[in-house]
């Protein structure tokens, strides 16, 4: 067998490979992720594996007559289907003699360093000893402003966290389309570029189960191949796509997001998913502007004109420049009532240092 180009990758699963057309779990196709990354793990391939799936298994499974909310409806779902997913994953990794684990997360966990630190570290010691880690929301606790935006977003973040190879988003079509995906005539984007416009192609529709659909697929993978990462979109309905993609990506149909040659330093990766989880904002005048522009530099007091919010030392910031244009992202060196006090002062320490900081 020929060998495989990556040694680490996250692979994101749907809910539309994984579920059928009633909702119910398709044991099919899951027996057949779990084959593929047997084979791979045989051959030294390490798999991090983000599963949608559980608010469709609890659904299908309970079949309630009694109307709820969409987040209970949400919680209670997911608090059935993630234990019945998980353990049809045990069982069908026990197959081969396997062990995978359950890590279930949410959006804050990867607001703080030490969060975020824990969670690598936990997945890390896990691969370490041949464990499977398979993430997923912790649906049963999360409310609608807390949430990811579906499993996608998860699975950027994982990929980023664990300096992940190469991340797989596995959907029930080949990838992105030139055209509408039901039209004989469509073919699949085999590649993109960061420079290239994909919003004509792009349906906003979302999956049946899921909450997610192609358009944050593709900014998510945008995201990430902008941190070194290469991405790919591939049918996960497919019989052994994740060895044919690892074997022979440029002959296997996917749409591949090509990665960034800028190298991305780790704590720069999760400042820049770090984005959603700012507490406050901080405007800069157009010299401390041009001055993060053109070099390496940390953002200094003497260019701050206004802090706005409240947030707390080593809380994640959003900067501004004078014209209202967000620059990007830093870790703040001090609370928001300090900062306060020190705004247009000269020979302080930064508010946000050059290594803490991300720019768009």
């Amino acid at each position: 067998m020929k060998g495989f180009q990556y040694k680490r990758i996250v692979v994101k699963v749907g809910s539309n490979v994984l579920t059928l057309a009633d909702g119910t779990l398709d044991f099919d196709r899951m027996k057949s992720l779990v084959d593929q990354v047997a084979v791979l793990h045989a051959k030294g391939v390490e798999v991090v594996l983000v599963s949608s799936g559980a608010v469709a298994s609890g659904r299908s499974a309970l079949n309630l007559n009694k109307k709820l909310d969409p987040v209970s409806a949400r919680q209670v779902f997911s608090a059935v289907g993630q234990a019945k997913l998980i353990n049809r994953y045990y069982e069908l990794f026990a197959e081969h003699k396997m062990f995978c684990g359950q890590v279930l997360t949410m959006k804050e966990n990867f607001g703080t360093r030490r969060h975020y630190l824990n969670q690598k570290n936990c997945m890390t010691e896990m691969l370490a000893c041949g464990v499977i880690p398979i993430v997923n929301e912790n649906d049963t606790i999360s409310v609608t402003e807390l949430m990811f935006t579906d499993n996608d977003e998860l699975s950027g973040l994982i990929a980023t966290m664990m300096n992940a190879e190469a991340l797989i988003i596995l959907s029930n079509i080949d990838g992105i389309y030139d055209g509408n995906p039901a039209d004989s005539s469509s073919k699949v984007i085999r590649e993109v570029r960061q420079e290239k416009n994909l919003s004509q192609y792009i349906q906003s529709g979302k999956s049946s189960f899921g909450r997610g659909g192609m358009l944050t697929k593709c900014n998510i993978a945008r995201k990430v191949a902008e941190e070194g990462i290469p991405v790919f979109i591939a049918n996960g309905k497919k019989n052994n796509i994740l060895i044919e993609l690892l074997q022979n990506p440029e002959q296997t149909v996917s749409t591949k997001f090509v990665p960034s040659d800028n190298a991305t330093s780790s704590v720069k990766k999760w400042i820049a998913h770090s984005e959603g989880f700012a507490k406050g904002e901080v405007h800069i005048n157009r010299g401390a502007a041009e001055a993060l522009a053109q070099k390496a530099s940390s953002l200094l007091f003497v260019g701050v004109t206004d802090i706005k919010g409240d947030f707390e030392k080593d809380d994640i910031v959003k900067i501004f420049d004078e014209d209202g244009n967000e620059l990007g992202v830093g870790r703040a060196q001090y609370d928001s009532e300090k900062a306060r006090t020190l705004i247009g002062k000269k020979g302080v320490r930064p508010l946000v240092h050059y290594d803490y900081l991300y720019l768009d």
